[in-house]
């Protein structure tokens, strides 16, 4: 069985270390891919790039997706990871300060499982990451793969 990972797509730094933090205090074992671009996020996912070696066989179990990211948006990318058979059923969360009805309505409109908006306070966004991780990462059953 190979590892479960999780592909974090953040362009914050700051969110990505609130993030790693939040997974770790609830044990939340699995290893985190952070990626910080549209671009580099789909390069990890379709082993391209700086990515080419990437073992395919490790697929994310769950893409923790930021909208707001430079050089493809993560509508974008999302719109990619669907249009493409070998990561269409992928779960992605995402995962975003927006508030937005157009950012919520386009990402379930482009595929989103799920549309969670970052709680400003640490402790808050630690609880919203443990569920996220527990419901994503134990709960669920995933779709089948290959």
């Amino acid at each position: 069985m190979t590892e479960q990972v999780i592909l974090l797509v953040e362009d914050s730094s700051s969110d990505e270390e609130l993030t790693l933090k939040a997974l770790k205090k609830h044990n939340i074992a699995n290893r985190v891919v952070v990626t910080r671009d549209g671009a580099e996020a789909l390069d990890y996912l379709f082993a391209q790039g700086t990515h080419a070696d990437r073992n395919l066989t490790e697929v994310p179990q769950v893409v923790l997706l930021d909208l707001n990211l430079p050089k493809i948006g993560g509508l974008e990318v999302l719109r990619r990871i669907r249009a493409d058979e070998r990561t269409k059923l992928l779960p992605v969360v995402i995962l975003t300060s927006s508030r937005e009805e157009k950012d919520l309505h386009g990402g379930y409109a482009s595929g989103a499982n799920s549309y969670v908006v970052k709680p400003v306070d640490f402790t808050q966004f630690a609880e919203a990451v443990r569920q996220l991780g527990m419901y994503w990462l134990v709960l669920n059953q995933g779709a089948p793969t290959g």
